[in-house]
């Protein structure tokens, strides 16, 4: 191909909008090729010393034609050149290299020609130009175009200051820089930085990534505060972006961890208070900091229950949290089981009266004890939480589980029938609470989870009124003793009475074995029902449980987690982990029960349990042993058997006094104590007399027919109309509490003009889930930085909106907003 061939492309797109064509060729090389450019229709002038005739043709001989004007050397300028204003007006075609590529590009601003002459190497390549021309629009300037140039070199198609950056420093967290030397191959690293230094605020005499970063999180630690002109507000925005847009979160921790370490941020804080720190969330040693010293004033008792509550509610938004949120969870719960151990009393004056006292209050502090041991053991890592935990464990030991058991063993001993006035008997339980709607010809569903101790049922409440249309209603009764499974199932079957087989390994109810799954079966079937265990009602189709629960009257549904984790050794420390699996499988279970048309569902258990997380001292055994004429069964916390020997160490029931009907005596350690016998474990008991053993939760739950949950309502409070500088910061107002059917609620903030976004993207999200009865615990602010399109709408209106996420959807919708007037005294350059 001659060289005037790869120019002909060119002069026909120019004649596609131009009838004339002003070819300067100053140094003369395609003049002997010209006679050779075909091009239709076009008359070719080569302009000799006569521009004269050559404008005369132009413009009075031939009006319509269209001709390429041909000049080679050099031009005469301004008014010497009698051509000049023809040349203005169709413009003048060069055919050097880095003319034909800006021609091609198709842009006219001023310094194209000398990004494309600096930038040879890029333009060598076919592809990439055609790659940059995808993104070229024909107002793009020279750094536009090389901002362009950037995106086509990282294979991207953003080519923003924030995307480029953004694409560098995600490179740099994964200790890679391929991209920035292409950056530098190709000569565009140079104009990268000085936009750096011009928007972001960045100078360096021999500038790098890692120093970009490090320079970045040191404005971030002084809350980009500068005396720059137009301050930092630009790598601010940028730098929120960074952190909160999922395409570079993992980068920014990474490198986050990286600075603190080279700003030693960590020695920085050492002596600041953990007050202090409760807003700051740039590096996770943050987090630490705040858990260590919270876990030890909640240790010393120097901080308040609901002060420990407002922090760890504030550190719920902290880019850390995830790595945090058991440690947060278990220092509140220790909290609060600490602060009610302090002021608790155990006076009461009747058995009655403690069995009301652990069903509307103590028993929040096995559950706190709960919540705690499991939030501390399920954290993954080094453990900050240590001597919290044994004060925890010192506290909640001998304070609350050896006073109480020892202060209601006093009612215990001197109970001389083993009943309440306060609460109804487990033995009744099916003539209370399932007969009548047999009686009625209605339907019921009665769940039994072994050990679900009374504190598990109440959290399980809790998350079954938090599911739609459904409600809980929880109610406590006395279990029989002794608290062991075969006979607290058999108490909750359909009976007129229960006994022991006479070698005292058997529970039978009406002379009938109720130990497994098939003989209790039998016994519903002759109330019109039947049972069932929890994995097989899992395992059958919607239509085949619907199937059975529509031909029985009442379906048993036997569900065992907690106590066949406790019961083992291997396995009883992870109890409470069983309790939170638990209470996940109940939710589905109550669910799927209520998918097979139940409305009438019950959750109940055949005893509850003690448990400690440490060792148990070797004054928690009896030294004693049982005695008596014959022993049936011995357990750690309960003997069967025939002339039983009185013994201080002991409680001594006759089968009467139990309401069983054979002539087998019981006997129940006192308080928490256990026998020691091989096998098994000794945390995780059961069979005595506690009120944790032996007060036997009924949840009674409905399915409503119309929806009853809703979100918490929010307000917004503005201060002021106008907005005076690069942000706004809004105070929201969290209407009421959360409750199990007030549920919480997660809006996003951003400032609109129309469909415009103005402020951060991603715009921050909240939580408002405070559950306090007081109004000040509810309030919160949000701040919002304006981005550079808020530069094009100074004095005028712009809208404050709250927006919620559409169920399912992506998409989002107005909740609540507010108007304010931009009156900033001025503007910055943002962006390329």
């Amino acid at each position: 191909m001659t060289e005037v061939a790869t120019v002909k492309p060119h002069l026909e797109r120019r004649f596609l909008d131009h009838r004339v064509v002003f070819w300067h060729d100053s140094e003369g090389q395609y003049a002997f090729d010209l006679d050779s450019l075909d091009l239709p229709g076009v008359t070719t002038i080569r302009v000799a010393n006569d521009e004269y005739a050559v404008k005369n043709r132009l413009l009075h001989d031939d009006p319509e034609d269209r001709f390429l004007v041909y000049r080679s050397g050099q031009v005469p300028a301004g008014v010497g050149n009698w051509l000049f204003d023809l040349e203005l007006a169709y413009g003048v075609f060069t055919a050097d290299r880095s003319s034909l590529v800006s021609q091609d590009l198709g842009l006219t601003a001023e310094g194209i020609d000398e990004v494309v002459q600096d930038h040879e190497k890029f333009f060598n390549a076919g592809q990439r130009v055609q790659s940059l021309k995808a993104l070229l629009t024909r107002d793009d300037d020279a750094a536009r175009l090389c901002a362009k140039m950037s995106a086509v070199v990282f294979k991207q198609k953003e080519h923003s200051l924030l995307e480029i950056t953004r694409t560098l420093l995600s490179e740099s967290a994964k200790g890679q820089r391929a991209k920035y030397d292409a950056l530098a191959e190709y000569a565009l690293a140079d104009f990268y930085w000085r936009g750096v230094a011009t928007i972001y605020g960045y100078e360096s005499a021999s500038p790098s990534i890692d120093d970009f970063t490090l320079w970045i999180f040191r404005m971030a630690i002084n809350g980009f505060a500068s005396d720059r002109p137009g301050g930092l507000q630009n790598i601010q925005l940028d730098f929120a972006s960074f952190r909160n847009d999922r395409r570079s979160q993992g980068a920014l921790s990474v490198l986050a961890k990286r600075a603190s370490v080279d700003l030693d941020y960590e020695a920085s804080i050492q002596d600041a208070s953990f007050r202090d720190l409760v807003s700051v969330d740039l590096f996770e040693e943050t987090d630490r900091k705040i858990i260590a010293d919270l876990a030890l004033a909640v240790t010393e008792q120097t901080v308040t229950a609901r002060e420990v509550g407002e922090v760890i509610r504030a550190r719920q938004s902290s880019v850390w949290i995830d790595g945090y949120r058991q440690l947060y969870a278990a220092i509140g719960a220790a909290a609060e089981l600490l602060s009610e151990l302090s002021t608790i009393n155990f006076a009461f004056a009747s058995f009655d009266e403690a069995l009301e006292r652990y069903r509307n209050d103590w028993f929040r502090i096995d559950q706190l004890y709960r919540q705690f041991t499991y939030a501390r053991r399920t954290y993954e890592g080094p453990h900050p939480l240590d001597p919290l935990r044994e004060q925890v464990e010192k506290r909640y030991t001998n304070k609350f589980v050896y006073e109480l058991g020892n202060a209601w063993q006093k009612q215990v001993d001197e109970a001389g029938q083993w009943s309440s006035t306060a609460l109804r008997s487990q033995r009744s339980f099916y003539g209370d609470y399932v007969e009548q709607f047999v009686r009625d010809d209605k339907k019921a569903v009665v769940i039994i989870s072994d050990a679900l101790r009374y504190e598990v049922a109440e959290e399980l409440g809790s998350r079954i009124r938090q599911e739609d249309r459904f409600d809980a209603e929880l109610e406590a009764v006395l279990g029989v003793l002794p608290s062991y499974t075969q006979l607290g199932m058999a108490a909750l079957l359909p009976h007129r009475t229960l006994k022991h087989s006479a070698d005292g390994k058997i529970v039978l109810a009406d002379d009938q074995p109720t130990n497994g799954t098939a003989f209790r079966k039998k016994i519903l079937e002759g109330v019109g029902g039947t049972a069932i265990q929890a994995e097989d009602f899992k395992a059958l189709s919607p239509e085949e449980r619907r199937e059975v629960f529509k031909k029985n009257l009442v379906l048993y549904i036997y569900h065992d987690v907690i106590d066949a984790t406790g019961d083992k050794q291997g396995t009883e420390r992870r109890v409470f982990e069983a309790a939170e699996l638990a209470l996940s499988e109940l939710v589905d279970l109550v669910k799927k029960a209520a998918n097979a048309n139940a409305t009438n569902i019950f959750v109940t258990a055949d005893h509850g349990f003690l448990f400690q997380d440490e060792e148990l001292p070797e004054q928690f055994f009896l030294s004693e042993a049982p005695h008596g004429d014959k022993i049936l069964v011995k357990n750690k916390r309960y003997v069967l058997g025939h002339g039983l020997k009185v013994d201080f160490a002991f409680t001594t029931f006759s089968s009467v006094q139990l309401e069983l009907d054979s002539d087998i005596e019981v006997q129940i350690p006192k308080s928490i104590h256990r026998l020691r016998l091989p096998g098994g474990g000794s945390r995780f008991v059961h069979g005595g007399a506690t009120l944790q053993e032996v007060v036997v939760p009924v949840l009674a739950i409905n399915k409503k027919r119309k929806s009853d949950t809703r979100l918490v309502n929010v307000k917004v409070l503005p201060d002021t109309d106008k907005i005076t500088t690069g942000q706004l910061v809004v105070k929201l107002f969290q209407s009421e509490p959360v409750s199990d059917k007030v549920q919480a609620r997660v809006l996003r903030a951003g400032l609109y003009v129309g469909e415009t976004l103005i402020s951060n993207d991603p715009q921050p999200e909240l939580s408002f889930n405070s559950a306090s009865p007081e109004q000040r615990d509810r309030y919160q602010s949000i701040q919002v930085l304006l981005n550079k399109d808020a530069n094009d709408y100074n004095n005028r209106a712009v809208e404050f909106r709250l927006e919620e996420r559409i169920p399912n959807t992506n998409q989002w919708r107005v909740f609540e907003k507010a108007m304010y007037t931009l009156k900033r005294s001025f503007t910055s350059d943002f962006d390329f």
